[in-house]
């Protein structure tokens, strides 16, 4: 069982292309998929999943869809914190949430703020908000630059591992699977430093459809995988 999923959720759009929807219908549809999914990470004892839930290159989208993409975060923040923390299931971000609207970012903090002691939890879900993963690692090599020239840290000092220290959430583990739905065969700028040994899964599905049988198939498939890190 991996320890860490990472979910690239694509396909919303197309779900309600394929239905004759506006697009903000396919992304109200993949926020249910979102709680499907960590009912059933919960379940298979997953302890940390991170969602990929808008790029640092979504905000190049139409500002309409921008706007409803913040409200629908904005409202499923509000439907779900509480019962997520009853299940023991913790929120955390990763991203430049700055450029968030400054209600969002608050929202978040409070919703961070209130979250159960690690001691209790499950399940960290982690969202993915304005994030790239060229930007966090531009921002970690910023960090050891700012101590290189404080005197802290020498060049020659700088290895993989204080590079995945100055990461945005250093203390999560890389992610052993990432998943990517819709069919599209990339990972999209998306925890580029924390894939390198990830197992890649493809699925055919939209997002929106994304259901526990899909996250088993998924894990069966992972099951099935060796592991090597480089070895024999």
């Amino acid at each position: 069982m991996p320890t860490h999923v990472a979910v690239i959720m694509d396909g919303n759009g197309r779900w309600a292309k394929k239905r004759d929807l506006p697009r903000s219908e396919g992304h109200r549809a993949g926020a249910e998929a979102v709680r499907r999914l960590a009912d059933a990470a919960l379940a298979a004892g997953i302890r940390y999943v991170t969602l990929f839930c808008f790029s640092s290159e979504n905000w190049n989208r139409p500002a309409t869809e921008i706007k409803a993409l913040f409200s629908l975060f904005d409202e499923y923040l509000d439907r779900n914190a509480d019962s997520f923390r009853e299940k023991g299931i913790n929120l955390a971000h990763m991203g430049r949430i700055e450029k968030l609207p400054a209600l969002l970012q608050t929202k978040l903090k409070k919703v961070e703020a209130k979250n159960i002691p690690p001691e209790c939890e499950k399940l960290r879900l982690i969202l993915a908000l304005s994030y790239g993963g060229r930007d966090e690692i531009a921002a970690a090599a910023r960090v050891l630059a700012e101590r290189v020239e404080a005197g802290a840290l020498k060049p020659e000092e700088i290895t993989a591992e204080t590079v995945a220290g100055a990461l945005y959430l250093p203390d999560v583990p890389d992610p052993d699977l990432l998943i990517r739905t819709s069919g599209e065969l990339r990972i999209s700028n998306f925890m580029l430093w924390q894939s390198a040994y990830a197992e890649f899964y493809f699925t055919e599905t939209l997002w929106p459809d994304f259901s526990e049988a899909d996250l088993e198939a998924a894990l069966a498939e992972y099951a099935g995988r060796k592991r090597r890190f480089g070895k024999v």
